[in-house]
């Protein structure tokens, strides 16, 4: 999965310009407030809320943002109702992609994914024609600095890590959900910097595309994560580094 990990490092790594964070800040915000719903507002006692807060914290949220939300979650408004839907469609290659949305509109945002799909040549599919190749999975990714990456990674798996992949010194620790948050404490104390921890749907396996089919399928990804309803996107699609590189040099 390297080339898949690298798209992974380079996707968060990348420069933010202010629009875009603003909207990251959005996404990160509601999903605060749709994890404070369906559970206790206390983090300490609802781990899909303790992850939102700390994807928040790992994006540089400010914390002001993080307590509005958690109070407009608990104010009940009747007004802010969101959507849990999961979005399954092939990209180019036949490769399968998942999104996840939160969205207070459903016909406004399937239009939207519809749309972009198309635009690529590639479409929407029905549900679960893809979702079986995904698996839910805690990924703690971290950058080894000083450290050796092979010693992160032993820590990663000492602290309950099932799987790890690394680019360069970065390290991409998989775990079940429920040991992400011990994942990373080890990585931390090993020495390691974590950059993002979060569940995520990981393919189980991937799938390599030619340099022309991968900037195709760059494209599309990008342009899905743009759409305002659009959490998340996942995809078993596998990179060249030729593809990356010349993507990345385009503006991707």
């Amino acid at each position: 999965m390297s080339g898949h990990s690298k798209w992974s490092t380079i996707k968060h790594g990348k420069a933010i310009t202010d629009a875009r964070r603003g909207k990251l800040f959005t996404k990160l915000a509601n999903e605060i407030i749709v994890a404070a719903r369906q559970g206790s507002p206390d983090p300490d006692m609802n781990f899909r809320l303790r992850m939102a807060i700390q994807k928040a914290k790992d994006n540089n949220m400010p914390a002001s943002n993080i307590d509005r939300a958690v109070k407009r979650a608990t104010g009940g408004s009747s007004g802010e109702r969101l959507d849990e839907i999961t979005y399954e469609g092939y990209g180019p290659g036949g490769t399968a992609i998942l999104l996840q949305t939160l969205t207070d509109n459903r016909n406004r945002t399937v239009s939207a994914i519809r749309s972009t799909f198309t635009k690529t040549g590639c479409s929407l599919a029905s549900v679960g024609a893809v979702a079986w190749q995904f698996e839910q999975k805690g990924v703690v990714m971290a950058e080894a600095g000083s450290e050796d990456v092979d010693d992160l990674a032993l820590a990663a798996i000492d602290g309950g890590a099932d799987d790890f992949d690394t680019v360069d010194s970065t390290i991409h620790a998989y775990s079940t959900p429920e040991s992400m948050e011990a994942v990373r404490a080890a990585i931390q104390e090993a020495g390691g910097t974590v950059r993002s921890s979060e569940l995520s749907m990981v393919p189980t396996n991937t799938m390599m595309l030619d340099d022309r089919e991968g900037i195709r399928t760059l494209k599309l990804l990008d342009s899905l994560e743009e759409l305002d309803d659009v959490q998340k996107v996942f995809s078993n699609a596998d990179f060249s580094d030729k593809a990356l590189s010349e993507y990345g040099k385009n503006g991707g």
